[in-house]
């Protein structure tokens, strides 16, 4: 069997190992041998296990014989972030006070892939806490971008963004709670899905209990070079946890795609923030081909992007002041402790009962404006940010503007203060120069986003894997 097998989708893989076609062994010993060849360029892979993942596949391929597959992506050998808990392993989320906290038990996410009889061959790199838009740290050292080591691989899922970019794994887990599945998939021009908030269960026991805010914001997704495998993964990862106070039951949201056309709103510009002309390019390039595949499409303004990210700010910013911020300002390092500083300055100090109750009841009053919006746009098709990737560790450069940085990230760090689901389309991708495009849904409707996604990906061709560059420019 050639060992181009990490070249292929997670559809094409899964389709192969249930068939017999391929082994998970083989698939596995493929992405092994990738993660070998370019994780030492751009350190995407920073927990790798070999062993463990190969007895997985063998597991797999037995189970397979004997039973035949136990989900959509039995045998598939894919990568998790370091943020989540993989029983015997340090839960490190990037951060050295943790480099030996072990968990007891799996996380839901981990929990789900061993259930669908995926193999798990490494886990990814994530900034220091996952609070940062740029991966790197004190721990693991600094991911970089396989198009080019000059800009950032995103964050704060900015090693699966690399990793899937690099090929090494179709899939791979992220998690998303200010941009951080769909901001790494736009570095790094692959596809990235924030499901709607509760969809797919998200708890790590050995971490501490997440306060409400952060709840009601935070979600596991997946980045892959297809729609298609995204809506696989989803398929998997959606797997009832009791562990898991929010999840909802996904019903048929993740069943195969039909080709339903619907009214798109269309934002290329925008005077609430500075834009890059090709990102503007790139949605209206969007645009056309959606309208060629019959959707109804219009550029109209729709709510504000900026109240959404300055109302992120507010609510999270003030729960940090009182719980994940306290451990950064202890145990970070230096770099996430400047960002921490960035992100709470200037946001008014919330200080009592009634103003942080006030802050939650604005959250549903902005959730409200967006879902009568979305009954007359089922989607928003808009940047995932308004300027190109950024130069790696601009967030630390001194030379950077607060209000600069929250004005041109608001389309991917403002929307999970309501829940909205969003996906990251690789148009105007090409090797070296990384771009995309958002989709946006109100809550569940995960479908048309992957719908509208799959019409895009035709439009554009397949994503493959891209051979690290590790100087400027590709």
């Amino acid at each position: 069997m050639s060992n181009d097998l990490w070249q292929w989708t997670a559809a094409e893989l899964a389709a192969a190992i249930s068939t017999g076609r391929i082994s998970s062994v083989e698939a596995t010993q493929s992405a092994l041998a990738r993660l070998d060849e370019v994780n030492p360029a751009i350190n995407a892979v920073v927990d790798t296990m070999p062993e463990a993942a190969l007895g997985e596949a063998k597991a797999a391929d037995e189970a397979l014989r004997k039973h035949g597959p136990r989900g959509p992506l039995h045998g598939l050998p894919v990568t998790i972030k370091v943020n989540v808990d993989y029983r015997g392993r340090a839960t490190t989320n990037g951060a050295v006070v943790n480099k030996d906290h072990r968990a007891e038990s799996d996380s839901s996410t981990v929990a789900a892939l061993r259930a669908g009889g995926a193999p798990i061959f490494g886990r990814t790199n994530t900034p220091c806490y996952s609070m940062r838009a740029f991966t790197n740290n004190d721990l693991h050292g600094a991911t970089l971008n396989p198009h080019d080591a000059a800009i950032t691989c995103g964050g704060s899922s900015g090693g699966a963004g690399a990793a899937v970019a690099a090929g090494i794994g179709a899939i791979a887990h992220g998690n998303d709670i200010g941009g951080s599945v769909r901001h790494p998939a736009y570095c790094c021009g692959v596809y990235g899905l924030r499901p709607t908030a509760g969809l797919v269960p998200g708890t790590s026991l050995s971490m501490p209990e997440r306060k409400i805010v952060s709840q009601l914001m935070a979600v596991q997704g997946a980045l892959a070079r297809s729609v298609e495998d995204l809506r696989l993964a989803m398929q998997v990862l959606t797997r009832h946890d009791p562990n898991d106070v929010w999840q909802v039951p996904a019903g048929d949201i993740f069943a195969p795609l039909r080709h339903r056309t619907c009214k798109v709103a269309v934002v290329a510009e925008t005077d609430e923030s500075p834009i890059d002309p090709e990102v503007t390019a790139a949605i209206r390039q969007a645009a056309d081909m959606l309208a060629d595949a019959g959707y109804e499409v219009a550029e109209v303004p729709a709510p504000s992007f900026k109240e959404l990210v300055e109302h992120w700010r507010l609510i999270l910013g003030n729960e940090m002041r009182g719980g994940l911020g306290l451990l950064m300002e202890a145990h970070g390092d230096w770099k996430m402790k400047k960002m921490l500083e960035m992100q709470l300055d200037g946001v008014p100090v919330i200080d009592s009962r009634d103003g942080m109750l006030e802050g939650l009841a604005q959250r549903a009053r902005l959730a409200r404006k967006w879902q009568h919006f979305m009954e007359s746009w089922p989607l928003v098709l808009t940047a995932v940010s308004w300027v190109k990737p950024m130069v790696d560790d601009l967030d630390v450069s001194g030379t950077i503007d607060a209000d600069w940085f929250y004005r041109v990230t608001a389309p991917y760090m403002g929307t999970p203060t309501i829940g909205l689901p969003g996906l990251a389309v690789p148009v105007g991708t090409v090797p070296g120069k990384p771009m995309g495009v958002q989709l946006l849904a109100t809550r569940f409707g995960d479908r048309l986003l992957l719908e509208a996604g799959a019409v895009l990906e035709r439009a554009i061709g397949r994503i493959a894997p891209i051979d690290p560059v590790t100087v400027s420019g590709g």
